[in-house]
């Protein structure tokens, strides 16, 4: 079982990043750097140790946009339904209620979400004049 809390710090976050590859390589200044400039951070505890089992951050206005970022289970602990009730977590946080929250997804992460109710939203965006816009994701490359 699990507990949600809101609020982890960076050296939890770094132990709970290091079980997924992909961030491993995250240092603890930089996570500590990337909380203080995050608005929410949802965190599933285990209920015997304490420890962040699960955890997403959120970046949001309050009433327009809540892009949520860093979605990870530990590695040990996934097929528990941890993702799940971490993103209802998200979804039902109370700061969040007059928004609905917005992530990209990995492909193969798609029907996941979609069973947690998100959507694939349409490429194109209808303006206020009726004109559809193509849109894409986009980076930009530092030198």
């Amino acid at each position: 079982m699990a507990t949600v809390e809101y609020g982890a710090t960076a050296d939890e976050l770094c132990s709970l990043y290091a079980t997924y590859g992909w961030w491993a390589d995250r240092e603890e200044d930089d996570v500590r750097d990337a909380l203080r400039h995050t608005d929410e951070v949802v965190v599933l505890r285990d209920d015997e140790t304490g420890a962040p089992v699960a955890s997403a951050r959120v970046l949001t206005d309050y009433g327009y946009y809540a892009m949520v970022y860093d979605v990870v289970v530990d590695a040990d602990r996934r097929g528990e339904g941890l993702g799940a009730d971490l993103v209802a977590a998200v979804r039902d946080h109370p700061r969040l209620q007059d928004v609905a929250p917005a992530l990209l997804a990995r492909e193969g992460l798609v029907p996941f979400y979609e069973s947690c109710g998100f959507e694939v939203m349409d490429e194109d965006v209808a303006h206020p004049d009726g004109d559809p816009e193509p849109l894409s994701w986009m980076v930009h490359r530092r030198e």
